[in-house]
């Protein structure tokens, strides 16, 4: 391989949209970029990441390094992220530089410490589970005394996917998260019926717009399918939490996507859990399920163009994510699904199959939300592990 950095070898046609982070979620936005003429530039950390395998202009370079985020930039109508770790100092100066970088450091801090943003959601009055800072086996037993056990323990900082969160019956089960020394806070333990998500976007000068509530099915952590709408839900409870997360996004200045997730309480309720201020596995539906694909939605927002309506395309739409199995060979499985399902849509991520791994998902479409989910279940399945379901 050659010194040089850069795929590019002609000159960019329409606005340059830059990209911090070359996953999955980077790769999708680019099928949204080139209908909208739009140039998609990413930062990698190599040529074999998801992203990386299909757009031209790759950059290499470390998202910590603020010299690199600064060459990245150059050239660029915006910078935008496909993750949550660019330090915010390094954000900062680039917006003090002159760099349109959307979401800015003061909202997507709130998407990097949860400490932050349970103080800023508690101060706007969003639904939240009783939380604190810990620092000590004392303090954990403190607030167990106050709010109950179990005690969720969550990472301030860098929890993804399950990761970073503990569920302690006693301080005792605490000891060895807090002589870790990871910056924690204790939440009250909430016994929640669903977990669910609101995805909405808002543009610099204001415009905002919801997509359905969905449901979201965890596994180890993991989100394994999503249901959109939610199924049961009632319309004055989904049309409150679509609110909650429009609030949340005015408040906090989000310019692009925000991924709200809730948990649903017995009787209709909900309290925030999580933010994400970038596309999300929760929306990853809208690319077949929507009349505008969340990918497409984050573009028009971080460029501030008229927003896209989130309507669904279809009564009931369900996307299970494909989970790395023992064997890598998927693509040979290819012709069973298809075949056996020509309306269900399969999209693969580049990545090297792992067991576990997100690899990829298939949307289906439909009315009935029994066959809707019965379909995409077999697809995923069957491409994971050639099993039949």
């Amino acid at each position: 391989m050659t010194s040089d950095v850069t795929r590019r070898v002609v000159p960019p046609t329409g606005p340059v949209v830059g990209m911090v982070g070359a996953g999955q979620l980077a790769r999708m936005t680019q099928q949204a970029a080139i209908a909208l003429g739009v140039d998609l530039r990413v930062l990698a950390n190599s040529f074999d990441e998801s992203a990386a395998r299909v757009i031209a202009d790759t950059r290499l370079g470390d998202y910590r390094d603020l010299g690199a985020l600064r060459a990245f930039a150059e050239g660029c109508d915006v910078i935008t992220f496909d993750h949550e770790h660019v330090p915010t100092g390094h954000i900062e100066a680039l917006a003090a530089g002159g760099v349109a970088v959307r979401p800015g450091a003061a909202a997507l801090v709130h998407a990097q410490d949860k400490a932050v943003m349970r103080e800023r959601l508690t101060a706007i009055g969003a639904p939240c589970p009783a939380w604190a800072r810990v620092a000590s086996a004392a303090d954990v037993e403190g607030f167990g005394a106050e709010h109950g056990w179990p005690v969720v323990l969550k990472a301030a900082r860098g929890g993804y996917d399950g990761r970073g969160v503990w569920v302690c019956e006693s301080a005792a089960d605490a000891a060895d998260v807090l002589a870790s020394g990871t910056e924690l806070i204790a939440e009250a333990f909430v016994p929640f019926e669903r977990e669910v998500a609101v995805l909405v976007a808002r543009s610099p000068h204001g415009q905002g717009v919801s997509y359905p509530v969905v449901e979201t099915v965890q596994r180890d952590g993991i989100c394994v399918e999503v249901i959109a709408p939610a199924p049961g839900l009632d319309p004055e409870h989904a049309a409150h939490a679509q609110h909650v997360a429009l609030k949340i996004a005015n408040e906090l200045g989000v310019t692009g996507l925000l991924a709200v997730e809730m948990f649903q309480l017995p009787g209709g309720g909900f309290v925030v859990n999580e933010l994400a201020m970038r596309p999300h596995n929760s929306g990853h539906w809208t690319i077949e399920g929507a009349r505008t694909s969340q990918f497409e939605q984050h573009l028009r927002a971080v460029l501030d163009l008229p927003l896209g309506s989130p309507a669904p395309a279809a009564p009931v739409v369900v996307m299970a994510n494909v989970l790395g199995g023992a064997d890598p060979d998927v693509f040979r499985r290819y012709e069973h699904v298809m075949a056996h399902d020509p309306g269900v849509k399969v999209h693969f991520y580049g990545k090297e199959v792992r067991p576990g791994r997100k690899i990829g998902h298939v949307t289906a479409l439909g009315a009935d939300l029994d066959e809707v989910r019965a379909r995409a279940r077999h697809a995923a399945v069957h491409l994971a592990t050639g099993e039949y379901v």
